[in-house]
Protein backbone atom coordinates (compact mmCIF):
# COMPACT_ATOMS: atom_id res chain seq x y z
CA UNK A 1 0.00 0.00 0.00
CA UNK A 2 1.46 3.56 -1.11
CA UNK A 3 1.95 5.60 2.18
CA UNK A 4 -0.61 8.69 2.70
CA UNK A 5 0.80 12.08 1.81
CA UNK A 6 0.43 14.31 4.64
CA UNK A 7 1.11 17.92 4.76
CA UNK A 8 1.10 20.01 8.50
CA UNK A 9 2.30 23.00 9.63
CA UNK A 10 5.14 24.53 10.98
CA UNK A 11 3.91 26.42 13.51
CA UNK A 12 3.87 25.90 17.24
CA UNK A 13 0.33 25.32 17.20
CA UNK A 14 0.51 22.02 15.61
CA UNK A 15 3.46 20.76 17.53
CA UNK A 16 0.92 18.93 20.02
CA UNK A 17 -0.65 16.90 16.46
CA UNK A 18 2.86 16.57 15.58
CA UNK A 19 3.77 15.09 18.67
CA UNK A 20 0.73 12.67 18.67
CA UNK A 21 1.55 11.73 14.82
CA UNK A 22 5.35 11.04 15.40
CA UNK A 23 4.96 9.05 18.76
CA UNK A 24 1.87 6.53 16.83
CA UNK A 25 1.93 3.61 14.47
CA UNK A 26 0.46 6.41 12.00
CA UNK A 27 4.06 7.20 11.04
CA UNK A 28 4.41 3.88 9.23
CA UNK A 29 1.13 4.73 7.03
CA UNK A 30 2.40 8.29 6.41
CA UNK A 31 4.91 11.00 4.11
CA UNK A 32 4.96 13.37 6.94
CA UNK A 33 6.01 17.21 4.92
CA UNK A 34 5.77 20.53 7.11
CA UNK A 35 4.87 23.41 5.37
CA UNK A 36 3.54 27.03 6.71
CA UNK A 37 -0.64 27.40 6.22
CA UNK A 38 -1.05 28.80 3.02
CA UNK A 39 1.40 26.02 1.14
CA UNK A 40 0.24 23.14 3.16
CA UNK A 41 -3.35 24.14 1.27
CA UNK A 42 -1.95 24.44 -1.57
CA UNK A 43 0.07 21.40 -1.57
CA UNK A 44 -3.55 19.48 -0.97
CA UNK A 45 -5.06 21.22 -3.82
CA UNK A 46 -2.31 20.25 -6.59
CA UNK A 47 -3.04 16.61 -4.71
CA UNK A 48 0.77 16.85 -3.65
CA UNK A 49 -0.37 15.73 -0.77
CA UNK A 50 -3.51 13.50 0.15
CA UNK A 51 -4.35 15.06 3.38
CA UNK A 52 -3.20 18.35 5.32
CA UNK A 53 -4.26 21.04 8.05
CA UNK A 54 -5.34 23.12 5.92
CA UNK A 55 -6.59 26.53 6.54
CA UNK A 56 -10.30 26.92 6.74
CA UNK A 57 -10.53 29.55 3.73
CA UNK A 58 -8.80 27.34 1.21
CA UNK A 59 -11.92 24.63 1.37
CA UNK A 60 -13.30 27.15 -1.04
CA UNK A 61 -10.60 25.98 -3.34
CA UNK A 62 -11.47 22.51 -3.42
CA UNK A 63 -13.68 21.07 -5.62
CA UNK A 64 -14.13 17.50 -3.23
CA UNK A 65 -12.85 17.33 0.50
CA UNK A 66 -12.91 15.36 3.31
CA UNK A 67 -12.64 16.74 7.17
CA UNK A 68 -11.60 13.51 8.64
CA UNK A 69 -10.85 14.03 11.85
CA UNK A 70 -12.48 15.28 15.36
CA UNK A 71 -9.71 18.01 15.90
CA UNK A 72 -9.15 21.15 14.27
CA UNK A 73 -6.97 24.76 15.56
CA UNK A 74 -9.48 26.51 16.67
CA UNK A 75 -10.53 28.91 19.40
CA UNK A 76 -13.37 30.06 21.97
CA UNK A 77 -11.88 33.50 22.11
CA UNK A 78 -8.80 35.49 22.09
CA UNK A 79 -6.61 32.94 20.30
CA UNK A 80 -2.94 34.39 20.56
CA UNK A 81 -1.46 34.20 17.96
CA UNK A 82 -3.96 35.68 14.65
CA UNK A 83 -3.46 39.56 15.34
CA UNK A 84 -4.63 43.09 13.40
CA UNK A 85 -1.62 44.84 14.31
CA UNK A 86 -2.48 48.17 13.55
CA UNK A 87 -0.70 51.46 14.25
CA UNK A 88 -4.08 53.69 14.85
CA UNK A 89 -7.42 52.46 16.11
CA UNK A 90 -9.25 49.93 13.75
CA UNK A 91 -11.71 52.61 13.30
CA UNK A 92 -9.20 54.94 11.56
CA UNK A 93 -7.45 52.59 9.56
CA UNK A 94 -7.60 52.51 5.99
CA UNK A 95 -4.87 50.30 4.31
CA UNK A 96 -4.28 46.84 5.51
CA UNK A 97 -1.28 44.75 4.54
CA UNK A 98 -2.10 40.93 4.11
CA UNK A 99 -0.09 38.19 5.57
CA UNK A 100 1.36 36.19 2.49
CA UNK A 101 1.82 33.05 4.89
CA UNK A 102 -2.19 33.17 5.86
CA UNK A 103 -5.45 32.27 3.87
CA UNK A 104 -7.99 31.90 6.64
CA UNK A 105 -6.63 35.45 8.56
CA UNK A 106 -6.56 37.40 6.24
CA UNK A 107 -10.08 36.21 5.10
CA UNK A 108 -11.02 36.62 8.52
CA UNK A 109 -9.71 40.19 8.81
CA UNK A 110 -11.54 41.43 5.69
CA UNK A 111 -14.45 39.59 6.96
CA UNK A 112 -14.36 41.73 10.08
CA UNK A 113 -13.51 44.69 8.57
CA UNK A 114 -16.72 44.82 5.87
CA UNK A 115 -19.06 43.18 8.64
CA UNK A 116 -18.38 44.17 12.49
CA UNK A 117 -16.48 47.29 12.17
CA UNK A 118 -17.95 48.75 8.68
CA UNK A 119 -15.03 49.76 6.91
CA UNK A 120 -13.59 49.73 3.29
CA UNK A 121 -10.51 49.54 3.25
CA UNK A 122 -7.25 49.40 0.49
CA UNK A 123 -5.41 45.86 0.67
CA UNK A 124 -1.98 45.62 0.15
CA UNK A 125 0.23 42.72 -0.59
CA UNK A 126 3.78 44.14 -1.23
CA UNK A 127 5.17 47.12 0.47
CA UNK A 128 5.52 49.17 -3.02
CA UNK A 129 7.59 51.82 -0.87
CA UNK A 130 3.90 52.15 1.39
CA UNK A 131 3.72 51.97 5.09
CA UNK A 132 0.11 50.00 5.84
CA UNK A 133 -1.77 51.54 8.71
CA UNK A 134 -2.64 47.62 10.10
CA UNK A 135 -1.55 44.22 8.97
CA UNK A 136 -2.19 40.83 9.64
CA UNK A 137 0.40 38.57 10.96
CA UNK A 138 -0.20 34.82 12.18
CA UNK A 139 1.97 32.05 14.10
CA UNK A 140 4.91 32.21 15.95
CA UNK A 141 5.74 35.49 15.05
CA UNK A 142 3.27 37.12 16.77
CA UNK A 143 4.99 36.10 19.82
CA UNK A 144 5.93 38.65 21.95
CA UNK A 145 4.88 41.36 19.95
CA UNK A 146 2.11 42.38 21.14
CA UNK A 147 3.43 44.87 23.29
CA UNK A 148 5.65 46.69 20.72
CA UNK A 149 2.58 47.96 18.48
CA UNK A 150 0.09 50.44 19.49
CA UNK A 151 -3.11 48.70 18.66
CA UNK A 152 -3.54 44.73 18.75
CA UNK A 153 -6.63 43.24 17.96
CA UNK A 154 -6.78 39.87 18.43
CA UNK A 155 -9.07 38.04 15.45
CA UNK A 156 -10.34 35.20 17.45
CA UNK A 157 -11.39 37.60 19.99
CA UNK A 158 -13.17 39.89 17.39
CA UNK A 159 -14.89 37.41 15.70
CA UNK A 160 -16.43 36.00 19.13
CA UNK A 161 -17.57 39.22 19.72
CA UNK A 162 -19.04 39.59 16.33
CA UNK A 163 -21.03 36.30 15.92
CA UNK A 164 -20.96 34.43 19.78
CA UNK A 165 -18.83 31.55 17.95
CA UNK A 166 -15.83 29.79 18.69
CA UNK A 167 -13.57 29.62 15.58
CA UNK A 168 -11.83 27.32 13.93
CA UNK A 169 -8.61 28.06 11.76
CA UNK A 170 -7.32 25.03 10.32
CA UNK A 171 -9.07 22.00 9.79
CA UNK A 172 -7.68 18.26 9.14
CA UNK A 173 -9.12 17.97 5.59
CA UNK A 174 -8.12 15.83 2.65
CA UNK A 175 -9.02 15.38 -1.36
CA UNK A 176 -9.70 12.48 -1.46
CA UNK A 177 -11.44 9.15 0.66
CA UNK A 178 -9.42 7.76 2.86
CA UNK A 179 -9.42 3.89 4.19
CA UNK A 180 -11.43 4.08 7.88
CA UNK A 181 -9.06 2.28 9.59
CA UNK A 182 -6.40 5.04 8.82
CA UNK A 183 -8.32 8.11 9.35
CA UNK A 184 -9.11 6.10 13.28
CA UNK A 185 -5.31 5.40 13.52
CA UNK A 186 -4.48 9.45 12.62
CA UNK A 187 -7.03 10.19 14.62
CA UNK A 188 -5.96 8.15 18.03
CA UNK A 189 -2.48 10.01 17.38
CA UNK A 190 -4.06 13.69 17.41
CA UNK A 191 -6.42 12.67 20.61
CA UNK A 192 -2.83 11.92 22.32
CA UNK A 193 -1.34 14.69 21.25
CA UNK A 194 -4.32 17.27 22.34
CA UNK A 195 -4.57 15.14 25.74
CA UNK A 196 0.28 15.77 26.17
CA UNK A 197 -0.10 19.41 24.53
CA UNK A 198 2.34 20.99 27.07
CA UNK A 199 4.53 18.21 26.19
CA UNK A 200 6.20 20.02 23.15
CA UNK A 201 6.92 23.28 25.39
CA UNK A 202 10.67 21.72 26.45
CA UNK A 203 13.45 23.63 24.34
CA UNK A 204 11.06 26.14 22.90
CA UNK A 205 12.41 30.00 22.48
CA UNK A 206 11.37 32.13 25.54
CA UNK A 207 9.59 35.28 24.20
CA UNK A 208 8.57 37.99 26.89
CA UNK A 209 5.16 38.14 28.11
CA UNK A 210 4.10 34.94 26.09
CA UNK A 211 3.31 31.83 28.26
CA UNK A 212 3.29 28.53 25.70
CA UNK A 213 1.05 26.39 28.89
CA UNK A 214 -1.81 29.02 28.72
CA UNK A 215 -1.75 29.57 24.59
CA UNK A 216 -1.71 25.63 24.49
CA UNK A 217 -4.18 24.94 26.90
CA UNK A 218 -6.61 27.95 27.25
CA UNK A 219 -6.28 29.86 24.30
CA UNK A 220 -6.48 26.83 21.74
CA UNK A 221 -8.99 24.28 21.35
CA UNK A 222 -8.00 21.81 19.46
CA UNK A 223 -11.67 20.00 19.70
CA UNK A 224 -13.40 19.99 16.58
CA UNK A 225 -16.74 20.65 18.04
CA UNK A 226 -20.56 21.43 16.28
CA UNK A 227 -19.95 24.65 17.44
CA UNK A 228 -16.46 25.23 15.62
CA UNK A 229 -18.44 23.51 12.41
CA UNK A 230 -21.15 25.81 12.31
CA UNK A 231 -18.71 28.70 12.74
CA UNK A 232 -16.33 27.22 9.67
CA UNK A 233 -19.95 27.51 7.47
CA UNK A 234 -20.40 30.67 8.77
CA UNK A 235 -16.96 32.14 7.78
CA UNK A 236 -17.30 30.50 4.18
CA UNK A 237 -20.81 32.08 3.62
CA UNK A 238 -19.23 35.62 4.94
CA UNK A 239 -16.03 35.04 2.78
CA UNK A 240 -18.08 34.27 -0.36
CA UNK A 241 -19.61 37.39 -0.03
CA UNK A 242 -16.45 39.42 -0.22
CA UNK A 243 -15.36 38.76 -3.70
Amino acid sequence: MNKIRVSAVSYTNTYPFLNGIRKSKVMDQIDLSVDYPSACAQKVIDDEADMGIIPTAALLSLPEYYINTDFCIGTEGAVDSVFIFSNKPITEVETLKLDKQSRTSNGLARVLLKNYWKKDIQLITDDGGMEPDAYVLIGDRTFGKKNSVPYVYDLGKEWFDFTGLPFAFALWVSNKKLPESFVKDFNDALAYGVANATDVIAGLPEFEGFDYTKYLTAHLDFHLTDKKREAVQRYLGYLKDLD
